[in-house]
């Protein structure tokens, strides 16, 4: 079937929009700052956390956190939502043993309040979107000597930030199904935005859909012998699953994960049992449409599925590509912090993880983007271009920030986050821990990068969401909008069948039809009439774009079919 390369026209017309004086909600901030308002420390959720197991002796729950950015003055009550989920390495910031010292993780950053989060979090809510900057339950061992450790400890963190996403994604679902809708929320229309460690979030929540793509992965990598590996005589001495449903929870954060405590004084009895999952929200789906990942990398490429046996949400990413610590292509994820830097896990980045999510069909939605911005083609192209893989070639839902190398070592790049700046000018070694490290404080410096991500970012989101506002305007600077003319679908929500009718008699030209992955699925020419009447056929159920024409240019309707 013939694909519309939608993003072809999307991105030759969106670039066109610094002459269009009107500013289009999603694609320009037509909030100021001032009017945007912040909730500060909801909760949506409860769950386990290990980060103190040390301390109590067992996990103990611990309240999931959010900010939620909002325009104060905005009519619309049915927005668009985004999860952002902040950097950090699975640590907290601020060392536990001692909350004034800042730097634990190994990095500048690791707040739902870093300078970074609250910028990009503030430009999305100026767009008009409902916007959550969540937290995420912390803790594993990057210091252990042993290295099955670390990557168990690893996926197990990784896991609880999937099961926290969902967690979030059904809080909001809820909220707007019977807690009177307080966020004014689209619930059909969510998105996952994660910032370095967060880009992992979104990048595992989108691919991760299926608890036995764990045991399953490359090379049974997330499979080990814990008595063997730990030299722990109360461990299991098999080869087992690092993540096991009935001790973890499963997936989503929708069943109790128990595990149990032994003594090994006293032949490995059971002392106690230890839940390391709650559950929250069952009920509701924690479905979403768009990951956007920031610096992040996937555990398994194998996660990426066929999207004619099951489709996953649409991605567009943004990474430096010689990232010393999350690979560019595929390689071994390492801590930062760390002298020398401690491997973990072969892990897939940016690069590897588009170029597959396109070839299996994931992408068509924003395959086809062909970027205008000469700075953001160009830049596309010099990652090509210094690119050791000589079969690498751009990805259009990927950008690449290609930085200068450190004058002290010019295999890196001078910093593998430039959006981000803190207020921390240096952080000294924290004993067992960090090294210490310089951070970013130059906000200027990081601005620019920011707006790149914005821009980049709001024309494709506007058509993985299904935004017909923003659609049409990018649209139009392609080809004429018919400005003029009121079009109408009835029924809609649709079931059999749903009738397009053009007001004060304008005659409709064609009628095309498109899926939400951006496929050509109908293509209707020579109507000649003001109604039109297009039946569903075999359809599935879903949200469809009908784009209709006329001799002064076009209109389009988002239909839904039940």
């Amino acid at each position: 079937m013939k694909k519309l390369t939608l993003l072809l026209l999307l991105m030759s017309g969106y670039f066109a929009l610094n002459q269009i004086s009107a500013q289009t909600r999603y694609l320009n901030q037509v909030f100021a700052r001032n009017q945007i308002q912040v909730q500060k420390n909801v909760i949506y959720g409860v769950n386990a956390t290990i980060l103190y197991q040390s301390v109590f002796g067992e996990a103990v729950p611990q309240p999931l956190l959010m900010d939620v950015y909002t325009p104060a003055s905005d009519t619309e009550t049915n927005r668009p939502l985004v999860l952002y989920f902040h950097t950090g390495n699975f640590l907290p910031f601020f060392n536990p043993a001692n909350p004034a010292q800042p730097g634990f993780n190994g990095s500048c950053g690791g707040e739902r309040n870093d300078s970074a989060a609250v910028e990009i979090c503030t430009r999305l809510a100026q767009m008009g979107y409902t916007v959550a900057s969540c937290t995420y339950r912390q803790g594993w061992l990057p210091t252990s000597t042993i290295p099955e450790v670390r990557r168990y400890t690893l996926i197990n963190a990784a896991y609880r930030g999937v099961q926290d996403a969902s967690s979030a994604i059904r809080f909001f679902r809820r909220s707007a199904d019977i807690g009177g809708d307080p966020f004014g929320i689209d619930p059909s229309k969510i998105v996952l935005f994660g910032q370095g460690t967060g880009g992992y979030i979104s990048l595992n929540t989108a691919l991760l859909d299926d608890y036995n793509k764990i045991p399953t992965a490359t090379n049974g990598k997330f499979i080990w012998n814990p008595r063997t590996a730990t030299g722990n005589p109360c461990a299991p001495n098999a080869l087992i699953p690092m993540v096991i449903q009935a001790v973890n929870g499963d997936l989503t954060a929708t069943a109790v994960g128990i595990s149990p405590i032994y003594d090994p004084a006293n032949g490995c009895a059971i002392i106690k049992l230890d839940t390391l999952c709650y559950e929250n929200w069952p009920g509701y789906s924690s479905d979403f449409n768009l990951a956007v990942n920031l610096g992040g990398a996937l555990g398994d490429s194998s996660w990426i599925d066929n999207a004619l046996q099951n489709p996953q949400p649409a991605l567009i990413s943004f990474q430096v590509p010689n990232d010393p610590f999350a690979p560019y292509t595929s390689g071994v994820l390492s801590v930062p912090g760390q002298d020398p830097p401690l491997q973990v896990v072969e892990v897939q980045g940016a690069y590897v993880v588009q170029a597959l999510m396109e070839s299996a069909g994931q992408q068509q939605v924003l395959v086809d983007a062909n970027d205008e911005y000469l700075d953001l083609q160009a830049n596309q192209l010099q990652a090509f271009a210094n690119s050791p893989d000589t079969l690498q070639a751009p990805r259009t839902a990927l950008y690449p920030f290609v930085m200068p190398p450190d004058p002290n070592n010019p295999q890196l790049p001078t910093t593998s986050a430039p959006w981000e700046w803190t207020s921390f000018p240096g952080l000294p070694p924290i004993p067992g821990v960090t090294n210490g490290f310089t951070c970013n404080t130059n906000k200027a410096a990081a601005l620019p990068y920011i707006d790149t991500i914005m821009r980049f970012y709001a024309p494709r989101a506007c058509f993985a969401l299904g935004l017909q506002g923003c659609i049409d305007q990018v649209l139009s600077a392609r080809e004429p909008l018919a400005k003029n003319i009121q079009l109408v679908a009835s029924p809609n929500p649709a079931t059999d069948q749903v009738t397009l009718r053009a007001e004060a008699g304008n005659t409709i030209l064609a009628v095309q039809v498109i899926d939400k992955t951006g496929r050509l699925i109908a293509n209707t020419q020579n109507v000649g009439n003001d109604v039109y009447t297009f039946r569903r056929g075999n359809l599935p159920p879903g949200l469809y774009i009908f784009k209709v024409s006329f001799q002064e240019g076009f209109a389009t309707k988002m239909v839904v079919f039940e």
